[in-house]
């Protein structure tokens, strides 16, 4: 006899009370995200006030910078504290931490994931190297992004002689997870999602932990009739299930079987897409041109999503080995708000699995974006202008790769540059520096990287920078650029200048 419950969204939404600490699936704009027990949680709190005071966890940013994913629940006094990686998706719980109306504390995307697969089996929380020398190791913030967060949840360690950093373990009270289908038995598959995420291990932590495992599915069938493969999370872990035939694969959009990897789509109708705006299209072609065939390649969200279009339009796809945090493996790869899933994935792992294979070195070569950096290295993409952005998997990512390529635009806010006869001219410079002296929080170390003998470029539209023993050094300009006229003036340090090429042609076309 199952012990899973079969309910309604509102009588599901019911079940959390007061305080609890609630973890959740998804990605990007609704992907595995169950947004109809979302959407119950807060018509009952403003309907009666509650559940009050929950904690939200999450790995990945959620949302469409509206009303729907995490800003379901960014309701003052509906949250009191948010832990999470990603918070760009929604805009609203971004506010309540500016307002200091709730605590946050942000952690690397695998980090999360990680943590809440060691609360699921027990163990005394995540030891790990992600974080050293970032803006989450409690030399610096501890993760801490508002005075109002005052908790210390991460702790140095020195093992063997090496530094770690240890994640400390909680109660999950409840768990927000999503499939394609249910049996009666409360088998839950994902099947025909765009990606499994941490759904198994959230879904460990808050059974382990003495709290509820409530999953939304489109679909319910039979016992038995689903492939004992395709189970992501057995029935004995399940207390509830929401049936919600209307579910989407992304927010507006259906299922597709070419992104869930069940049928191949004939990718010869795609047309490559290319970035439009120029600055982005100069920076994917420089950048494309550090692929190298049978290197294992991550791309990170924002900037670096314009190298797929290059890729595409090139034809290279099968010479590369590509994938992205989610978890997929190889494929069309899409990109924006639907970033982390593909067309044609040759390979689809829970996003756990695929952080342990980042943070143990796997990647050869990672294309990641840029906010700000510094002299000394640094980058920053997850305190941008008084906001917290958050940096997803980021940092086990940047840190772990054997060669990481920053992408990002030279300056921000009003930059024109126009491309005319074989030139590149600077119209306009961007009324915010990139490259300043010392970065707002510290995603990713320059210091670490020198320990750890990584090689480090800095891609722009207008110059490329690389890191060395003694700093960040200039290495390349675009034809037409004067470093002393559109170069020096518009950065907070000077950078070691030497042999200085000119960027290839091909970037420009």
């Amino acid at each position: 006899m199952s012990k899973t419950a079969f309910m309604t969204a509102a009588e599901a939404a019911a079940l959390v009370k007061n305080g609890d600490t609630v973890a959740i699936s998804g990605n990007g704009a609704g992907m595995t995200a169950a947004e109809a027990i979302l959407e119950a949680l807060e018509k009952r709190f403003l309907a009666t006030g509650e559940p009050r005071d929950l904690t939200l966890v999450h790995s990945l940013g959620l949302g469409d910078r509206g009303d729907r994913g995490t800003s379901r629940l960014a309701h003052e006094g509906m949250l009191r504290r948010v832990i999470a990686a990603h918070f760009t998706w929604s805009t609203r719980i971004q506010q309540l931490i500016r307002e200091e109306k709730i605590e946050a504390y942000c952690f690397p995307g695998g980090v999360i994931q990680h943590l809440l697969r060691e609360i699921g089996a027990g163990r005394p929380g995540l030891i790990t190297h992600s974080g050293l020398g970032t803006f989450v190791d409690p030399r610096h913030d501890g993760g801490r992004c508002n005075a109002r967060s005052r908790d210390t949840l991460v702790e140095l360690l020195t093992l063997d002689g090496r530094e770690a950093l240890r994640y400390k373990p909680f109660r999950v009270d409840v768990a927000l997870v999503r499939g394609t289908y249910a049996d009666t038995r409360g088998n839950l598959s994902a099947e025909e999602e765009a990606v499994d995420l941490d759904i198994q291990s959230i879904a460990m932590a808050a059974h382990n932990s003495g709290g509820i495992v409530l999953a939304q599915v489109r679909q319910v069938v039979e016992a038995g009739s689903l492939q004992a493969r395709s189970v992501r999370i057995p029935g004995i872990l399940v207390d509830a299930v929401v049936e919600a035939p209307a579910q989407e694969l992304f927010y507006g959009a259906g299922y597709d079987p070419s992104v869930s990897g069940a049928k191949r789509m004939h990718l010869g109708r795609l047309k490559a897409e290319i970035p439009a705006r120029l600055e982005r299209r100069i920076v994917a072609r420089r950048a494309a041109m550090e692929l190298r065939a049978g290197a294992s390649l991550n791309f990170g969200f924002g900037m670096p999503g314009g190298i797929f279009g290059v890729i595409a339009e090139q034809g290279i796809e099968d010479e590369l080995w590509m994938s992205v945090e989610q978890g997929v493996h190889n494929g069309r790869m899409l990109d924006d708000r639907l970033f982390g899933a593909a067309r044609n994935p040759e390979a689809i792992l829970p996003t756990t699995e695929q952080f342990d294979y980042y943070s143990g070195g796997g990647i050869d070569i990672a294309f990641l974006g840029m906010g700000e950096a510094d002299a000394a290295g640094n980058v920053n993409v997850s305190h941008l202008g008084g906001t917290l952005v958050g940096p997803g998997g980021f940092i086990e990512i940047a840190q772990n790769a054997k060669k990481v390529v920053f992408c990002g635009t030279f300056d921000a806010q009003g930059s024109q540059v126009r491309w005319t006869g074989g030139q590149l001219q600077v119209a306009k410079p961007g009324a915010i520096r990139k490259f300043v002296d010392a970065v707002d929080r510290i995603t990713f170390s320059g210091d670490y990287a020198r320990q750890h003998r990584q090689e480090v470029l800095y891609i722009t539209e207008r110059a490329v920078f690389r890191l060395d023993a003694e700093g960040v050094r200039l290495v390349e300009v675009a034809p037409g650029i004067e470093i002393e006229r559109d170069i020096l003036p518009f950065m907070g340090f000077r950078p070691l200048i030497g042999q200085v090429e000119t960027m290839p042609n091909a970037a420009f076309v």
